[in-house]
């Protein structure tokens, strides 16, 4: 988008939804370029919004740490949508993870939201946080940024594009994050083939960012019937 004048880009206004076109791109080009937008959580008590500060990338059925890694099942359906819809998904029994799918539809590319600031509706979210210490914990950690954001299963496919007043979650333009602070690393407790991968974007220096965890393999309890066979 130029002025008109100059040829000069105009800078969006921050409170503008991102087009489809920023999330029908390779999910390694629009994880870091995620990083200072504002997402947004509209609720019947009002909106909550978050500055993202921490996200990362997985590159669907070319990525072992990726959902997506063995095909489509009903529980990633929405990975294989079109870009710009959310995948939400339920994990160690506790907990909700919130990404954004990126690329084509079928790619099955996405990033999840690690981590983030929240700029507004603070109530809201200290009441589903009450163990949070400081407001920069709220959001610190991918199950706790979906906590703050009231994020469950019934978000899951939900269009962020949408320029509706009333839509229930958005991605707006924000104010990027300048480049210069935009550091990369392995992601958080990703093993095997894909631990190697710097697919982590985060703010240098971001007191939201949560800590790196590297992978820790789980121990299976030993069965009581060795013949039966794993759900």
């Amino acid at each position: 988008m130029t002025d008109g004048r100059d040829g000069t880009p105009r800078t969006p206004d921050p409170e503008t939804p991102l087009p489809r076109s920023f999330f029908d791109r390779p999910v390694l080009e629009v994880a870091p370029a995620l990083l200072g937008r504002t997402l947004v959580r509209r609720t019947s008590r009002g909106p909550v919004t978050v500055r993202l500060t921490e996200v990362e990338a997985y590159a669907g059925e070319r990525d072992p740490g990726s959902h997506a890694y063995r095909g489509r099942t009903r529980r990633n359906a929405s990975m294989f949508g079109p870009g710009g819809h959310a995948y939400v998904y339920f994990i160690y029994g506790m907990w909700w993870n919130l990404n954004l799918v990126c690329g084509p539809e079928g790619s099955a590319a996405g990033v999840l939201l690690r981590g983030g600031e929240i700029l507004t509706g603070h109530e809201q979210a200290r009441e589903r946080r009450p163990a949070a210490r400081t407001d920069a914990e709220l959001a610190k950690g991918p199950a706790r940024l979906a906590t703050s954001l009231d994020v469950d299963k019934a978000l899951d496919g939900t269009d962020v594009c949408s320029a509706d007043p009333a839509a229930p979650l958005a991605v707006h333009a924000g104010r990027p994050a300048d480049p210069a602070s935009v550091t990369t690393g392995p992601r958080t407790g990703v093993g095997g083939d894909g631990a190697a991968h710097p697919w982590r974007f985060w703010i240098a220096g971001d007191r939201t960012v949560s800590p790196y965890r590297a992978h820790q393999p789980r121990r299976r309890k030993r069965r009581l019937d060795a013949a039966t066979p794993d759900a």
